[in-house]
C-alpha cells in the first residue's frame, strides 16, 4: 500500500489552503470534530481497507 498527494499541485494547494483556513480540519466537512481532522477518519478506515484504492473525500491523497 502506498498513499500519494493528489498529482494535480494547482488542486493539492487549494485543499492546503483550506486546511490552513480550517486549522487542520477537512475542508470539505463542515463540522471541526476530531473525526474530520485530516487525515479524515473516514480515509483512514479506507487506508485499513486491502480492497480500496482511490482518492480521500477531499481528494488531497491517494491510496494504491
Amino acid at each position: 500500500m502506498s498513499v500519494r498527494l493528489n498529482p494535480d499541485a494547482e488542486a493539492v494547494r487549494r485543499i492546503m489552503r483550506g486546511l490552513e483556513a480550517k486549522e487542520g480540519f477537512c475542508p470539505c466537512r463542515v463540522e471541526k470534530t476530531e473525526e474530520n481532522r485530516c487525515i479524515c477518519r473516514e480515509f483512514r478506515e479506507q487506508l485499513e481497507d486491502p480492497s480500496f484504492h482511490g482518492y480521500c473525500h477531499c481528494r488531497l491523497y491517494y491510496k494504491e
